[in-house]
């Protein structure tokens, strides 16, 4: 065992390195690049830099989102004055954190290169990545000298031994992406509501989430000491989640992740889990009065709970009542503790149940279990699970669980960079060393670190946790040819998990032989080690043989026999060994960091990795949209399956068919379309490797997909090797009921998951079904509203509501028509006018008509067409019709202006749009004096001289097809093509996430 930090520290991957003459950049090829990033809607430039320098193995997509979002865009003192080159950025982040470490005596001088060329080596490697807050925030000063004003964040000073101002925005690092803030039941002063309101506007400011359990806040009609009775927890929930919303609407690092956690026992837990359903029906409702269900649209702008994600805290005892018909549960008062009423546990779980089957919220955290594996519970003043020392809430993405006040900085490692798939092995010393290396990372960060609130920097700095993750394990799983549903995938992602908990901390320990233990450790100790020792009991039950200590349940632990038929023997003894080393070197010198492992959704630095899944998610699709240097965008099999296929036998002949199936595009009578991934049934591929390449959700017209107990299962296995938790999503397929998802819940609670969220494909009124529509079924998912609906609402709009009045246009009457191809679909969409200029009349037909599309097509033209007679605004039925999901869809061929299109309703309302002389919804846009020409006269559309090819436009990425939320825009890039990332959503477009990673 080594017992010295020093002893870790020589090269490993820049042995070679002359540094007499060479740097580290100098072991890397280079190129530059022009990045364009456009308005989805519009197709304005958001983003346009020229001559930017990035490694060429990286591929155009992480380079466009690694520019967009993390390139310093002002401020640098020479011109441009802004980066230009990925090893400007590199380096401000590296420099800071040896700069940060020397300062702590982690390192010396005579280690000093060696950290820095190791660290940057494994970024330009895309073999780990820091959390988004660093690459915004890290370094600013030392290298660029840009300061700024205060903007009001504290650090703790190790030698004044309290916490100070910031003197200045950048010399320090807000480098964290996850904060847990407690909230006090007063209206003002300190951790009061108002201060709240502060202390997230700032979070968000910097790029980072906060989470909040509001169990504190009296409840509706409790009394106030002032006199009168309290508005209620709902009240004020609503108004942080109109701040949220605000916040997050504009700037490049501003974000507004957010969590809302609420006690199962608090008065309003009713009014809180019905919260987002009721919400939902609202939207709905509005959908059928013809408002925008956009999720950006009319009718979500109108209700609340829009911006956050809600989970309820619940207690074992609560879940072994939820069967119970007669069983009753005290909502206790917040003010006294008074029992103010009871609720009935089975029917307050089938509500939560069925809020989260309606609308995904809310999720549940179970709080016995996650205060089980409690590393803290003495907090700072030795009483053991007091109130304020237990973990009472999250982040936003519920992968950081510690006290209140705390915050994580996070990182991940691209495990599938340690694996060589041709032998089957990994190299376990380049990925411990990986670990040990961006530990240092996260505790300097912490040394040179600056947080929102005084508080939160003084508890940061007693406990100093870190949050260590992986990533792209879904890909891994793939190539190594294991099922992500089997015993052997989660056996694998067990250990590797258990491994990096493991040896961090015991790095950690060796930074407390150094420079001392966390202060609270002394108080902790207890308490901490037997939570390793489970930990060290899960990953090798039989070498530690005792029982695990002060748990209720029994976790999964790690199958060493399995491992070693899989050919991971040398896994299964590194794992052992180093558990072994960290308890020993633990109860001698303590450790550093109170925590040092989560499972982050990590969805923008997993693009910026070129990870092919993020987190421990599986793939989403196997057909992917590879971008290209200059922005278009080619379709290809995800890259991954012949590698694989390769692995399992198939000989090149085999593998060209079987990937030419998986693109192929099938005749459905009146238009071709793209299967999208389906596998099944592919020539010469085995049924029994069908496993092998399940995705989250059915893949085109395929049947297979991974059920939702296969995400359960993996989380139930991941959980007992993490400090903190995992931030992940359970896709459920459109069919699934309020009692699957009930069974989901309490099957997660028995196996020992500390939180988990649920996804139901279309369950939001904004997210149409995204598998792929059946030919019987096209006409009757057009629209939320029958077409007795559509007429009803038509007439109601009539001046004069007892005689619905008719005008049809007469005559030889002026007329546009727009000739279009979508999905090999040949149309011809005539809109006639009155005699005043008004829309009176739109006809759809198709080049090469059947029964399905002719009725289809007849059915619209006479449902606008009557709608318009009866005095319908033509805005309102474009605006009813936008965003519809549907094949044919895609790219649009030989109309001047619409270049992408949903489906035939979705063309239509972009026609319908640009005859009121609207193009935001076009691609491409008509000159200024034509648009005005075009609204006053209606004159005929001429042709454009230069017309866009579709193969320049913007494809759907590789990850769309399982939990892609359509009708909810990008806030950066306004594309509709968010998918779901743990708890979180990311853009598969421009990599903006909701969450804090």
């Amino acid at each position: 065992m080594v017992n010295k930090l020093k002893d870790l520290l020589s090269p490993y991957y820049t042995k070679q390195l002359d540094t007499s003459t060479q740097t580290v950049y100098d072991l890397f090829t280079w190129h530059t690049i022009d990045v364009n990033i456009k308005d989805y809607k519009t197709g304005a430039s958001i983003i346009h830099m020229e001559n930017l320098e990035f490694p060429t193995h990286f591929s155009s997509n992480a380079c466009d989102i690694i520019a967009s979002k993390y390139f310093r865009k002002n401020g640098l003192p020479e011109a441009p004055y802004h980066e230009t080159s990925f090893k400007q950025v590199v380096h401000r982040m590296v420099n800071f954190w040896v700069i940060a470490a020397l300062d702590e005596g982690l390192i010396d001088e005579t280690e000093r290169q060696t950290v820095y060329n190791e660290l940057a080596y494994m970024m330009l490697s895309q073999m780990w990545a820091p959390n988004s807050p660093q690459w915004f925030n890290t370094g600013l000063q030392s290298s660029y000298g840009i300061t700024g004003p205060s903007q009001g964040h504290f650090y703790y000073d190790t030698t004044l031994r309290k916490v100070v101002e910031a003197e200045d925005a950048y010399s320090r690092t807000q480098g964290s992406a996850c904060f847990i803030v407690s909230v006090e039941d007063s209206l003002l002063g300190p951790k009061s509501l108002t201060d709240q309101l502060t202390t997230e506007t700032r979070l968000f400011k910097y790029g980072s989430g906060v989470g909040s359990n509001w169990s504190s806040i009296r409840g509706k009609g409790e009394k106030l000491s002032g006199g009168g009775m309290s508005s209620g927890l709902m009240s004020f929930l609503k108004v942080f989640d109109r701040n949220a919303g605000a916040i997050k609407s504009g700037g490049t690092t501003r974000r507004a992740a957010k969590m809302n956690i609420l006690n199962i026992d608090h008065p309003e837990i009713e009014d809180f889990v019905n919260w987002k359903a009721y919400e939902e029906d609202k939207v709905e409702a509005l959908g059928k009065m013809g408002y925008d269900t956009h999720f950006d649209g009319e009718a979500y702008e109108t209700v609340s709970g829009q911006n956050a994600n809600n989970s309820v805290r619940i207690s074992d005892a609560f879940m072994k009542l939820i069967h119970d018909e007669e069983a009753s549960y005290p909502l206790i008062g917040r003010l006294e503790g008074n029992v103010l009423g009871t609720v009935s546990p089975k029917a307050l779980y089938e509500k939560m149940s069925y809020g989260a089957w309606r609308c995904g919220d809310p999720g549940v955290q179970f709080d016995d279990t996650i205060n089980a594996w409690h590393t803290c519970p003495a907090g700072e003043d030795g009483k053991a699970f007091a109130p304020y020392n237990r973990i009472n809430a999250s982040n936003p993405c519920s992968e950081y669980m510690f006290l209140d006040d705390t915050a994580c900085n996070l990182a991940s490692i691209n495990i599938t960079q340690f694996y060589n798939v041709e032998t089957n092995t990994f190299d376990l010393e380049g990925y411990m060393h990986c670990i040990k290396m961006v530990q240092i990372v996260l505790e300097a960060t912490i040394h040179h670190g600056q947080f929102p609130t005084p508080e939160i920097a003084r508890r940061s700095h007693l406990f100093r946790t870190t949050g260590l993750g992986l990533t792209n394990l879904g890909a891994l799983f793939m190539l190594m040819g294991l099922p992500y549903d089997s015993e052997e995938a989660r056996q694998v992602g067990a250990s590797l998990m258990s491994l990096l908990t493991g040896y961090s901390y015991y790095v950690s320990s060796l930074f407390a032989k150094e420079i001392g233990a966390f202060e609270c450790f002394e108080a902790n100790k207890s308490y901490m080690l037997k939570v390793l020792y489970n930990h060290a009991k899960a990953s090798a039950p039989t070498t530690f043989s005792k029982a695990f200590k002060g748990l209720n349940y029994s976790p999964l632990t790690i199958n060493h026999e399995l491992l070693n038929t899989l050919g991971l023997k040398e896994l299964g003894e590194c794992l052992t060994k180093t558990w072994k080393m960290t308890l020993t070197s633990g109860e001698n010198y303590g450790f550093r960091n109170a925590q040092v492992s989560v499972l982050a959704p990590t969805g923008t630095i997993a693009f910026a990795m070129d990870c092919a899944t993020t987190s421990s998610e599986p793939f989403f699709s196997h057909v992917v949209y590879k971008k290209l240097v200059g922005g278009s965008s080619m379709e290809i099999v995800n890259p991954l399956i012949p590698t694989v296929l390769k692995k399992l036998g198939y000989t090149e002949e085999e593998i060209t068919a079987i990937t030419d199936y998986i693109l192929r595009k099938e005749d459905k009578g009146d238009y071709r379309v793209l299967l999208d991934g389906k596998i099944e049934g592919a020539p010469y591929l085995k049924e029994e490797h069908y496993a092998i390449f399940d995705t989250a959700n059915k893949c085109g017209s395929g049947e297979r997909y991974i059920p939702p107990m296969g995400h359960v299962k993996m989380m139930a296995a991941l959980t007992p090797h993490v400090s903190g938790a995992i931030s992940k999503t359970v896709n459920l397929p459109n069919t699934a009921t309020v009692a699957d998802v009930a069974a989901i819940y309490e099957a997660s609670w028995q196996l020992g998951v500390k939180a988990i969220a649920l996804y139901r494909d279309g369950c939001k009124v904004c997210q149409p079904l995204t598998t792929t529509l059946q030919e019987e079924e096209a006409s009757t998912r057009l629209e939320n509203l029958s077409y007795q609906e559509l007429l009803a609402y038509a007439k109601s709009k009539v001046s004069v509501p007892q005689v619905p009045l008719r005008v049809k246009p007469t005559g030889i009457r002026n007329a546009h028509v727009h000739e279009a191809e979508i999905g090999g679909l040949k149309l011809y969409i005539t809109v006639s006018f009155y005699e005043d200029g008004r829309l009176g009349e739109v006809y759809v037909s198709a080049g090469r008509q059947g029964s399905l599309v002719k009725g289809l097509l007849d059915s619209i033209s006479t449902t606008v067409s009557e709608m318009l007679q009866y005095g319908v605004p033509a805005r309102d039925i474009a605006s009813m019709y936008r965003g519809q999901k549907y094949e044919p869809s895609g790219f649009v061929y030989g109309h001047p202006y619409i270049k992408m299109a949903d489906s035939i309703s979705d063309l239509i309302s972009k026609i319908i749009d640009s005859e009121l002389g609207d193009f935001t919804y076009c691609q491409v846009k008509p000159e200024a004096s034509f648009i005005k020409t075009l609204h006053d006269s209606k004159p005929s559309i001429p042709q454009q001289k230069t017309l866009i090819s579709p193969k320049n436009l913007k494809s759907p990425s590789s990850q769309e097809a399982a939990t892609l939320l359509y009708g909810e825009t990008c806030p950066t890039c306004k594309s509709s093509r968010l998918i779901k990332n743990g708890t979180c959503k990311v853009c598969m477009e421009c990599g903006t996430t909701t969450g804090c990673s």
